[in-house]
C-alpha cells in the first residue's frame, strides 16, 4: 500500500533543505525583492516539472544507465553550484535591480544542470511511487507535476523569507553573500559524500 506520510516527508524535507534553487531564489528577492524575483522562481517551475516528467519517463532507463551518468553529472553539477557560490561570494553588497539572473529563462536552465532535482525525482519514484504505480502514466505524470508543485512551494518561502530581510541582507552584504556562498559550496561538496 502507497504511504502518503511516507512520501510526503521525503519531499517535503528533501525540497526544504538548501540546494541551488532555494539559496538562488532567497538570493534574488533579498536583493531585487519578491515580486522582481517572481519570474525566475516561475521558470523554476517550469524547469523543475519538464525535468520531474523526463525522470519520471525515463526512470526505467536511468537506474540503469545512472552508473554511466552519475559522476559526469555531479561534476557539472557541482561546478556549476560553485560557479554560482563564486558569483554570490563576489556581488555588490549595494541592492541592485539587476535582473540578468533572476530572469524566467535563468530559473528554466537551472533545472536541467540541478543534480538535487534529478536525485529527488529517481528516489521518489523509485522508493515510493513505482512499486506501485509502475505503468500507470496518468498517475506518474499527477506524482511528477505534485513534485515539482512540493519544489516550487518552498522556493517561495525562500523567496520571500530573502525578501522580508531585504534590508537586513542589505546592511550586512558581505556577510550574507558569504554565508549564501558557503551554503552553495556546501551543497556542491554534499553531491559527493
Amino acid at each position: 500500500m502507497f504511504s502518503w506520510i511516507q512520501f510526503l516527508s521525503y519531499a517535503i524535507v528533501t525540497a526544504v533543505t538548501p540546494g541551488p534553487n532555494n539559496i538562488m531564489s532567497m538570493s534574488n528577492a533579498g536583493r531585487q525583492g519578491f515580486q522582481k524575483a517572481l519570474p525566475f522562481n516561475l521558470g523554476i517551475w517550469v524547469g523543475f516539472s519538464l525535468v520531474m516528467l523526463m525522470c519520471t519517463f525515463f526512470c526505467n532507463t536511468l537506474s540503469t544507465l545512472i552508473p554511466v551518468i552519475k559522476t559526469p553529472m555531479l561534476f557539472i553539477g557541482a561546478a556549476y553550484i560553485l560557479h554560482l557560490a563564486w558569483k554570490t561570494f563576489k556581488s555588490s553588497s549595494v541592492i541592485e535591480e539587476d535582473a540578468r539572473h533572476s530572469s524566467f529563462i535563468s530559473g528554466l536552465i537551472l533545472q536541467f544542470i540541478n543534480p538535487k532535482i534529478y536525485i529527488y525525482c529517481i528516489v521518489s519514484m523509485e522508493a515510493y511511487i513505482l512499486p506501485h504505480y509502475h505503468g500507470q502514466w496518468d498517475v506518474l505524470v499527477f506524482f511528477a507535476l505534485l513534485l515539482a508543485f512540493i519544489g516550487f512551494t518552498f522556493t517561495l518561502l525562500w523567496a520571500l523569507f530573502g525578501s522580508v530581510f531585504k534590508m537586513l541582507f542589505s546592511q550586512y552584504a558581505k556577510i550574507t553573500n558569504t554565508v549564501m556562498a558557503l551554503l552553495l559550496v556546501y551543497c556542491a561538496v554534499s553531491l559527493f559524500m
